[in-house]
């Protein structure tokens, strides 16, 4: 199919742009929920073989058809919209042609579960409309699950099966939910009086027997298969070596090859074991890289308390934040934050926190999730660096300040790739320190070892996935080169297996960020509030078109 004869370019690739948008979030109407988006709130996913052909010809269409539109027609944000487009009907369509998520059963943040009781607990019931929407989406989630098991069993018929760990530590959490009492059902928080018992109705006879199901098929067909820690990387399944390298073009819209990224992760690495050695002498008297480390991962007094300790101090560095925004960005009216804690059904695999996006009609704020689970075990020096990079500066400001871009289209204002939004969390945790915003020189000390952590990310999922590492070599590299402690270790290295090549685009978009912000000297007053408004007021951006917004605004740069 072409563009009809005589429409405008601008206006075709408008067009083409809201085909996508419905059809990314018809596919996915969880992930609309996530980032606010109406009209999917009483959808599930259908995870099924056949939909995902149907969507990546979908795409595959869509993609054909901006294809024949002249891009030299156009200009300013439309010419932005068209390269925008193409990269994501190309990443998306070449997501779904590999099918890397039917090998992907884990108890992590990449999980099935995890995203349900994530968010299925999102859901507004304040209305009539609101309530029925959650109900319907309820009496869904049982046929997800299982059509979900008859994809993983149809996978491992073929050599693609997960990994062994993944699948246990799976089991174990649907046990773990299915043993909660039905009143602390996390997929019934939302919910009062008679929405609740209809409800509880839904939860207790069709969604809790569905998850029974879905335990037993990883318990009885894929547990015996299941890939041993030696094989945790995709290229040990068929298919996934060209699934890997599609990855990690889509998460890094780069055309970097895994093995490059792992050396450039090798020799950050090493450049950051030399700041180590000097803020650790200043803060904790050695500058022993090997001693920093352990005292950082080990000295209890470094530890929290109680879940409420963790709280307060991302409260408060959020709210810090808030107050030093005004010197460093132009003034952009965006929802509130909030600090919420992660449900415990989800926490005791996941990660330290992660962030959800504001509803767009202004029903839900944006909301900084933290992982509150064992708070003895959790480094107090670590969660300013988080605060930063999941509200703001980082991710708040960022998905804030885009859904609110009335001029743009709707497909740019929630479309995400990785190294724009996560290169620019962590670009926010450096910029933090611009700001003056780490309370001493420990947390400092914990914005370094979150680069490492970031650094040995590209080690590490280059690793697994591309080079053949264990999961036990992952372990150890992460353990020898960062401070985070062994129990986030081992959850982010399983998060990583179960989501090849997303990892890799935090830090590859920090140092583009960084170098291009250095090419256009922007470093303080107007020009840093003109540099940040170019990388937050398009929507999510290519790396290598950002590069060109920023030569027509920073010409001489």
């Amino acid at each position: 199919m072409t563009v009809p004869f005589g429409e405008p370019a601008a206006a075709a690739v408008a067009r083409l742009g809201s085909r996508y948008h419905s059809a990314y979030f018809a596919s996915d109407p969880l992930a609309a929920t996530a980032d606010g988006v109406p009209g999917y709130d009483d959808e599930m996913p259908d995870p099924s073989r056949d939909a995902r052909d149907r969507v990546a010809n979908e795409l595959g269409a869509i993609a054909d058809e901006l294809a024949t539109v002249d891009d030299g027609a156009l200009a300013g944000e439309d010419w932005l919209s068209h390269q925008i487009l193409a990269r994501l009907l190309r990443y998306e369509h070449d997501a779904r042609v590999h099918g890397l998520e039917e090998v992907a059963v884990t108890a992590s943040v990449a999980g099935a579960f995890p995203g349900i009781v994530g968010i299925v607990p999102l859901a507004n019931v304040s209305t009539p409309d609101g309530a029925q929407a959650y109900l319907s989406r309820l009496a869904k989630v049982g046929e997800f699950f299982d059509r979900l098991g008859s994809r993983h069993v149809q996978a491992a018929a073929e050599g693609r099966v997960p990994t062994a760990l993944g699948v246990q530590q799976a089991i174990d959490q649907i046990e773990g939910y299915l043993s909660t009492p039905l009143h602390a059902d996390a997929l019934l928080q939302p919910a009062s009086g008679s929405v609740q018992a209809a409800a509880a109705e839904l939860v207790s006879g069709l969604v809790r027997p569905a998850l029974a199901r879905h335990r037993d098929i990883l318990a009885d067909r894929l547990l015996p298969v299941g890939r041993g820690d030696g094989q945790v990387g995709v290229c040990h399944i068929p298919g996934g070596a060209e699934g890997y390298r599609s990855a990690v073009r889509r998460h890094t819209t780069t055309e970097l090859s895994p093995d490059e990224i792992h050396r450039m992760g090798k020799d950050l690495v090493a450049q950051l074991r030399v700041e180590f050695a000097e803020r650790g002498e200043r803060v904790l008297g050695t500058g022993d890289v090997g001693e920093v480390l352990r005292r950082l991962r080990d000295d209890p007094s470094l530890r929290f308390r109680a879940g409420s300790e963790i709280v307060a101090t991302v409260t408060d560095a959020l709210r810090r934040a808030e107050q030093a925004v005004p010197d460093w960005f132009r003034p952009y009216d965006i929802a509130p934050c909030v600090v919420r804690e992660m449900d415990p059904a989800e926490a005791a695999n996941s990660v330290l926190g992660y962030y959800l996006a504001p509803a767009a009609d202004g029903s839900r704020p944006g909301a900084h999730v933290i992982n509150t689970l064992d708070p003895h075990l959790r480094p107090r020096f670590e969660y300013e660096a988080l605060a930063f990079h999941e509200s703001v500066p980082g991710h708040h400001l960022q998905i804030g300040t885009a859904q609110r871009m009335a001029d743009l289209p709707e497909f740019r204002r929630f479309a995400y790739l990785t190294a724009h939004g996560e290169g620019w969390g962590l670009y926010a945790e450096r910029l933090s320190d611009e700001m003056g915003l780490y309370s001493d020189d420990l947390a400092r000390l914990g914005m370094v070892s979150f680069d490492a952590w970031r650094a040995c990310r590209l080690v590490v999922d280059t690793g697994m996935h591309y080079h053949g590492w264990s999961r036990q070599q992952a372990i150890d590299y992460m353990r020898d080169n960062s401070a985070l402690s062994d129990v986030n270790i081992a959850n982010e290295v399983d998060r990583y297996i179960a989501d090849p090549g997303q990892a890799l685009g935090y830090m590859i978009g920090r140092i583009r960020l960084r170098e291009l912000r250095d090419r256009c000297r922007a470093h303080s007053g107007e020009a840093i509030k003109t540099f940040h408004h170019e990388v937050l007021s398009h929507g999510t951006l290519p790396l290598d078109t950002l590069d060109v917004q920023l030569s027509r605004v920073f010409p001489t740069g």
